[in-house]
């Protein structure tokens, strides 16, 4: 009888498997080194694109940091140039205040019958003492100041009998509360809670 040693090929064909399988675990292995490779690769690059995007994203931010200074230092010295203006303004406004008073007050006297003791001109009013040869002469006065206009209110504070150099002449006090010129908004009165 012939016998068939099937050893030896068995053997073989186990190796072979073996050597197969050993190969295609290191192809295997080699494959996914090289995949890890390539998507760390692309991880890197993406990595550096997205830091070049961060510099390019903070320098114009520098740059409109810079725009913004420059912004609110020139809206700082718009406003003070506007409060100048407005000094300028309002001093331009007053220039002519003082003379408009006093030629107010000069047309509004009754010649040769009365006569000024005191003139006090404040923001809002002027108080003016003088001396009447009698209670009409007074009053026309204060018809007259209230008719020029330069004054909302004329009030009468005192009118007391004074005798000088033997004449019998009236003392008087008068306030008169000014209108605000054009261009001035009149300042609202601080009232006082009482308590």
């Amino acid at each position: 009888m012939i016998r068939i040693n099937l050893l030896p090929f068995r053997a073989a064909r186990k190796k072979e498997n073996i050597r197969r399988q050993v190969s295609i675990f290191l192809l295997s292995l080699i494959l996914v080194l090289l995949g890890l490779f390539g998507f760390n690769h692309y991880l890197g690059s993406k990595i550096d694109a997205l830091n070049e995007d961060i510099k390019r994203a903070n320098a114009e931010l520098n740059k409109y940091n810079e725009i913004n200074k420059e912004i609110a230092r020139i809206k700082q010295t718009l406003e003070n140039l506007k409060k100048k203006m407005d000094v300028i303004t309002t001093l331009e406004l007053n220039r002519q205040a003082p003379v408009r008073l006093m030629d107010t007050l000069t047309k509004a006297v009754i010649a040769k019958r009365m006569w000024f003791t005191s003139l006090e001109d404040q923001d809002s009013s002027v108080k003016i003492d003088g001396i009447a040869l009698d209670n009409k002469t007074v009053a026309d006065f204060m018809v007259r100041l209230q008719a020029c206009g330069l004054f909302k209110s004329v009030n009468l504070k005192t009118l007391k009998h004074k005798e000088i150099e033997g004449n019998n002449l009236k003392e008087f006090k008068v306030t008169c509360d000014k209108t605000p010129l054009e261009g001035q908004e009149e300042k609202p009165e601080t009232t006082k809670a009482k308590t």
